[in-house]
C-alpha cells in the first residue's frame, strides 16, 4: 500500500517542474489542433450528412483530395510526435550539461513543431474554404 503514496508523491514532485508542463502544454495544443482538423472532417462525412447529422453545405471531395488529407493526418501526428521526441531530448541534454546537444534538439524541435503547426493550420484553411 505504502507503493501507492510514493507513486503519488513522485507524480507530486513531477508536476512541480516547469519541463512537465512544458510537455502538457505542448501535448494539449497539438490535441486542440487535431480536434478541430477532425471536427471539420466530420462535417464533410457523406454518411452522417445522409442522415441528417450533419447538415453543413460542403462540396463533394474526390478521392484524391482525401487521400491527401487523410495522409497530411499522419504527418501531422509523425511530426507531432517528433516535436515531443525532440522536446525530451532538449531536457535530458540540458541536465546533463550538453548545451551543443541541447541546442540543436530545439533547433530540430522547433522546426518539426513548426512543420505540425503547418499542416494543421493548412489542414483548417483547405476545409473553411471548402466548408460554409
Amino acid at each position: 500500500m505504502t507503493w501507492i503514496i510514493e507513486d503519488i508523491k513522485r507524480t507530486v514532485v513531477q508536476l512541480k517542474r516547469w519541463q512537465t508542463w512544458a510537455g502538457i502544454g505542448l501535448i494539449g495544443l497539438f490535441a486542440l489542433l487535431a480536434y478541430l482538423v477532425g471536427r471539420h472532417a466530420l462535417k464533410t462525412d457523406s454518411v452522417l450528412t445522409y442522415l441528417r447529422v450533419s447538415s453543413n453545405a460542403c462540396r463533394e471531395f474526390t478521392n484524391g483530395i482525401i487521400i491527401f488529407l487523410f495522409c497530411g493526418m499522419i504527418f501531422f501526428l509523425f511530426t507531432a510526435v517528433l516535436t515531443l521526441g525532440e522536446l525530451q531530448r532538449y531536457f535530458q541534454f540540458r541536465q546533463r550539461g550538453a548545451s551543443h546537444q541541447a541546442n540543436q534538439a530545439m533547433l530540430w524541435g522547433c522546426g518539426w513543431g513548426f512543420v505540425a503547426l503547418a499542416i494543421a493550420i493548412a489542414g483548417l484553411v483547405f476545409f473553411n474554404t471548402f466548408c460554409r
